[in-house]
C-alpha cells in the first residue's frame, strides 16, 4: 500500500478532499496529517475523519531529525503540503528528492515566493488586473514555488471578482484536480 503524508497549517479543508479521494482505495492510503498549528481546523477534520493528526513545532521540524526518522518509519511515499505554510528544511527535501508537493494559488512562476500565500495572492491577482488565474501543484525544492510544475490548471476572472470570488474560483481547482494529481503521481511512483 503507498502511503501519503499531509502536511497542513489552516482550515484543512483541501485535506479533507484528498482523505475522501482515497478513503476506499486498496493501494493508497492517507496515513496521517502532520501539522504546526495547535489551533488548526485540520485537527478537527481529522479526529471526525478517523485519520492521526500530529502536532510538531519549529524545534522539531527544524532543529533535528525527528520528522524525517518518523516520515521514514511511516514509509512515507509521497508527502503533500496542503496549505502548510513554513518553508520545507533541505535535509527534508534531500530524505524525500521529488516526493513532496505543493499546491500554490496561482499560475506560476507568477504570484509567488515569500509571502506569497492564501489571499495574499488574491489581493495581487486583483490588483494587477488578470484575466486568468488558477493553481500550480509542484515539486518542493529549497526556494518558494520554484520546483518542476506537475501540473496547472486556470479559470477565467471577471472584472468584478474580487479576493473573495477568487478565492473561491481557486478552491474549486484545487478541490478538483489535487487529489487527481495526487493519485496520478502515487501509482506512477509505483
Amino acid at each position: 500500500m503507498k502511503k501519503i503524508v499531509l502536511f497542513a497549517s489552516g482550515s484543512g479543508s483541501n485535506a479533507e478532499r484528498i482523505i475522501h479521494h482515497f478513503k476506499n482505495d486498496p493501494n493508497v492510503a492517507v496515513s496521517c496529517v502532520l501539522t504546526n498549528n495547535k489551533q488548526a481546523k485540520v485537527l478537527e477534520r481529522c479526529k471526525r475523519l478517523k485519520v492521526p493528526a500530529i502536532y510538531f513545532n519549529r524545534e522539531a521540524f527544524y532543529g533535528a531529525d525527528t520528522i524525517i526518522n518518523f516520515l521514514k518509519a511511516q514509509d512515507t511515499d509521497l508527502i503533500v503540503l496542503a496549505g502548510f505554510l513554513w518553508k520545507i528544511p533541505a535535509l527534508l527535501i534531500a530524505a524525500f528528492p521529488n516526493k513532496i508537493i505543493n499546491i500554490h494559488p496561482s499560475l506560476l512562476p507568477k504570484y509567488g515566493g515569500k509571502g506569497m500565500y492564501g489571499n495574499h495572492v488574491h489581493q495581487a491577482v486583483k490588483d494587477n488586473g488578470e484575466t486568468e488565474t488558477g493553481i500550480t501543484i509542484h515539486y518542493v525544492t529549497k526556494n518558494y514555488d520554484e520546483g518542476g510544475v506537475i501540473h496547472q490548471a486556470r479559470t477565467a476572472l471577471e472584472p468584478t471578482d474580487g479576493p473573495l470570488e477568487i478565492a473561491e474560483k481557486v478552491h474549486q481547482l484545487e478541490y478538483e484536480h489535487f487529489p487527481i494529481v495526487i493519485a496520478s503521481l502515487v501509482k506512477d511512483h509505483g
